[in-house]
């Protein structure tokens, strides 16, 4: 009786199990890029813990039509799959594009021409942060002299060309135009050095912006102040006007 006991297996214990309330979430059935238009079957409903879905998740019980109702949204915002759909990270077509639903609150999308040799060998994309410099040429009585300036400090690019995010794994962009996402005063300073000179862009390291996507401390809007906040047109010597830019 004492080794058929030690060989017998054990009796199997039943484990109760505790009762999770759930409640079902819209998820991204897909991965669905930065300026895609969502489609019905890119979402789907999910069960989730009830005490998890919070945080402005969008809950079946609350609205059950959100499936049709978000279809032909823009993503202000790139989704993996299985993540769930906040409001406030989709925009629907009939108010506004791709630029205007990815543009943050407050700020303003302005290009600017490119070339290649001005814009570090092509190798800015979306999303990176540059700094801006204007060249020119300053002439006094005795001679004409080159000139640069950095006119804005850690600004997103929000497009290249007409491309809003990286294609794949392909890390050079084309495009002949940056798209820059700025406050209203840097979009006055972007126009005056666009028309005193040639714009160049300087690429940033990733670690310049700060964890919620907005530029760091060095944001500058005017020119370098070593060589003064204001600029003066001189035409044989003479200045001619003077403007201001802060």
């Amino acid at each position: 009786m004492l080794a058929k006991r030690l060989i017998q297996a054990p009796a199997p214990q039943i484990v109760q199990g505790s009762n999770v309330d759930t409640v079902e979430v819209l998820v991204a059935a897909t991965d669905i890029k930065l300026g895609d238009s969502v489609r019905s079957g890119d979402l789907k409903w999910q069960e989730w813990p009830k005490t998890a879905a919070e945080g402005g998740y969008i809950t079946k019980a609350h609205d059950p039509k959100a499936l049709s109702q978000f279809s032909g949204a823009i993503a202000r915002a790139p989704f993996l799959t299985g993540e769930p759909i906040k409001e406030q990270k989709l925009i629907k077509a009939s108010e506004g594009g791709v630029m205007a639903a990815i543009l943050p609150s407050g700020m303003r999308a302005v290009s600017t021409p490119i070339r290649e040799e001005t814009a570090a060998g092509g190798f800015i994309l979306p999303n990176d942060r540059v700094d801006v410099i204007v060249s020119r040429r300053v002439r006094t009585a005795k001679r004409e002299e080159h000139v640069s300036d950095t006119v804005l400090r850690n600004v997103r690019v929000l497009a290249i060309g007409q491309s809003i995010d990286q294609k794949g794994d392909k890390k050079v962009a084309d495009g002949k135009t940056a798209t820059l996402e700025l406050t209203s005063r840097q979009t006055e300073i972007l126009s005056l050095a666009q028309a005193m000179g040639e714009i160049s862009l300087a690429l940033r390291s990733l670690s310049d912006a700060n964890p919620d996507g907005k530029a760091g401390p060095e944001t500058s809007e005017g020119f370098d102040n070593s060589r003064g906040t204001t600029v003066n047109l001189l035409r044989y010597g003479v200045p001619s006007r003077a403007y201001g830019v802060n």
